[in-house]
């Protein structure tokens, strides 16, 4: 099952009724969708245009067009392609090896489809611009912020991230327009972060969010939302191929900005590294 598909199944009992009835026709016959006319869909669904105009929204998309477009990406590659392995008991280590190179490989490939260059460039854009830029996220998602945030600090801007929920919140309450937060957290509700990416909205902050795709929480506040696979599901897995999809955009995204403003950062990263290099010490005996 594709990402979309899967984030359909996944929201069908709490959709509208309407809504429910769009992703039942969807879920029945994916790969007729990319085929059908926004008319065709409202009329076998029983709604109307305006209904899944609201529907794709819900979900993040530009439109019906841009559902259709990503709906026939993902489900042009094999079904194999998006398979997840478990925790298998007893599996030889060589089976082990195996299977994390595959999910790893599925959660960054599918992350790959589901990025709008769109939303990505508005993302880069903002984050040069920016005279001040906060970091939430709270324990596997702080591992991602705190990633981030060594990157960001080598180019000379002014980056904190936080994973204190009482911190996220005073320091998104000091952030003002020109500023940027950005929010990270898989499943996309958990509710620290949810706070702290509302407050620094209040107070006037460009706001992004980083999430599991699908219909959630703090994508719906943040003003431009990114997401990553949402495909490797069950407590077992210990957030493995999902901590890496955030890890991609990420690095996504800090190497559009290193490009974007070239003259600007690729300086100071190079002169971070000559400093690290000529005052790091060297030990030749013990601690």
């Amino acid at each position: 099952m594709t990402a979309i598909l899967h984030a359909l199944q996944q929201e069908l009992n709490h959709l509208p009724s309407q809504e429910r009835r769009i992703a039942e026709v969807i879920l029945q016959s994916p790969s007729d969708v990319p085929r059908m006319t926004i008319n065709q869909l409202a009329e076998q669904s029983g709604t109307s245009t305006a209904t899944v105009t609201r529907f794709c929204k819900s979900f993040h998309f530009k439109g019906f067009p841009d559902l259709k477009m990503k709906l026939a990406a993902e489900l042009s590659h094999s079904p194999n392609e998006m398979a997840y392995q478990d925790i298998v008991a007893g599996n030889s280590l060589s089976k082990i090896v195996e299977a994390i190179e595959a999910n790893h490989i599925a959660s960054i490939a599918d992350t790959t489809r589901l990025l709008d260059l769109g939303r990505l460039e508005r993302t880069v854009q903002l984050l040069c611009q920016a005279s001040r830029v906060d970091l939430y996220g709270v324990a596997t998602s702080s591992i991602v912020t705190q990633d981030f945030y060594q990157k960001l600090v080598r180019i000379g801007k002014s980056y904190t991230a936080f994973s204190d929920s009482h911190m996220q919140i005073t320091s998104a309450s000091s952030l003002r327009q020109g500023d940027v937060a950005i929010a990270v957290s898989y499943s996309g509700e958990t509710p620290e972060t949810i706070d702290a990416l509302t407050c620094a909205k209040q107070a006037g902050a460009s706001t992004i969010s980083l999430t599991s795709y699908g219909s959630n929480t703090l994508a719906t506040v943040s003003d431009i939302p990114l997401f990553t696979s949402s495909l490797e599901e069950g407590m077992r897995r210990g957030d493995m191929a999902s901590r890496l999809a955030l890890l991609h955009v990420i690095d996504i995204l800090f190497t559009g900005m290193l490009s974007a403003d070239f003259n600007q950062f690729i300086p100071k990263l190079e002169k971070s590294y000559h400093n690290v290099q000529s005052y790091r010490y060297h030990y030749t005996g013990g601690a």
